[in-house]
């Protein structure tokens, strides 16, 4: 399904740099081939904004091409914005109004960032129901990530999320538990998937609304579940879209609030991520940077390039072949008429008996 640059988004020109397949317009209009509309309803904030949009976009342009993609990027009101990101979202953003006038096929939500203790008192909480309430019923499948999940899993359920003791932050490892499912047949039944998150929500509590949970883990909980429906909305409590490096960028934030004095405690290693020699690197920076913190002298540059050959990615494959199976899925019902020839048999009230692609 490879993407198409349909606007000027800086988005489409960094992706064909790193080797994307992204279609010009004039390319597009010469293949006789399906288009889907998907939405990506992008919260981050701004330091998070772009590169948010361009994780989405890889995962989305790296599924199976049988259509085109026109990712339609917005957001909403309520979120923090200084004047650089303003601009950006006024100049490459489409406004909500124009993208429930003309629809969408699906919908990605992303995460974001809060800042109160009940998700109800974030002035975003509003906009974004309002979003969410339109698209249920409009928009064939709605993918909700992170913190997009923690809100509408309470607003749709009445379930609210605990606090945890203590970040949930690393690569985890996670196991199927339904392999019948469409959205994870024919991937690796055991897979890792990257956590950042202070809060949680529980699989008994998702399992005794109906909510069918379909891969977890015995470290970090819930990563993949379903609308009762099997279908209609998709739930991550993880973060499958992040690149190789956005727990070490995470990291390297923190490293410097502590060293500007935002934080007490030297930052502990997020889990499973870094292996004996990328530790030992980051063992002798803390020395390093402690001793500049306590002469007030500069901070030492922080060794991200000394790890990044220490640095592996686990958990791209399996992030493409669910979002592969996630839109295929979108593709058969949004297709219904040039597919009936070929689909003899097949309910299509009941995504969860379409014949897997």
């Amino acid at each position: 399904m490879p993407l198409v640059a349909h606007t000027q988004l800086p988005t489409f020109e960094r992706l064909q740099q790193e080797g994307e397949d992204v279609l010009s317009p004039g390319r597009a209009d010469r293949q006789d081939i399906r288009e889907l509309h998907i939405g990506l309803l992008n919260m981050m904030p701004d330091a998070a904004l772009e590169a948010t949009e361009r994780q989405f976009f890889r995962l989305v342009g790296a599924c199976n091409k049988i259509a085109q993609f026109h990712v339609h990027p917005f957001t909403i009101d309520g979120l923090e914005r200084g004047d650089k990101a303003k601009a950006y979202i006024e100049k490459y953003y489409e406004p909500f109004e124009k993208i429930r006038e003309e629809g969408l096929d699906a919908l990605i939500i992303s995460g974001a960032n809060v800042t109160h203790n009940r998700l109800q008192e974030e002035d975003f909480w509003q906009p974004l129901t309002e979003v969410f309430d339109w698209a249920k019923d409009n928009v064939t499948s709605i993918l909700c990530s992170c913190l997009a999940t923690h809100a509408l899993i309470q607003y749709q359920y009445n379930i609210v999320r605990t606090p945890l003791p203590a970040k949930r932050w690393g690569v985890f490892p996670h196991k199927v538990l339904d392999r019948l499912h469409p959205l994870v047949a024919e991937i690796n039944t055991r897979f890792d998937v990257p956590h950042s998150r202070f809060n949680e929500i529980f699989r008994d509590d998702l399992e005794q609304q109906g909510v069918q949970v379909l891969v977890d883990s015995k470290e970090a909980g819930v990563h993949l579940a379903v609308s009762p429906d099997g279908f209609h909305i998709v739930f991550f409590q993880g973060h499958p879209e992040y690149d190789d490096i956005s727990l070490l960028k995470e990291y390297k934030r923190e490293v410097l609030r502590f060293f500007n004095g935002e934080r007490d405690d030297y930052p502990p290693f997020p889990e499973h991520i870094f292996n004996r020699k990328a530790c030992r690197i980051f063992e002798a920076y803390r020395q390093q940077l402690i001793a500049a913190k306590e002469n007030q002298s500069e901070m030492p540059a922080f060794p991200e390039e000394q790890v990044l050959p220490y640095m592996d990615n686990t958990w791209r494959d399996s992030a493409k072949a669910v979002f592969n199976n996630w839109l295929g899925m979108v593709y058969q019902l949004t297709n219904r008429d040039r597919l009936l020839p070929y689909m003899e048999g097949v309910d299509f009230d009941n995504p969860l008996k379409l014949p897997h692609k």
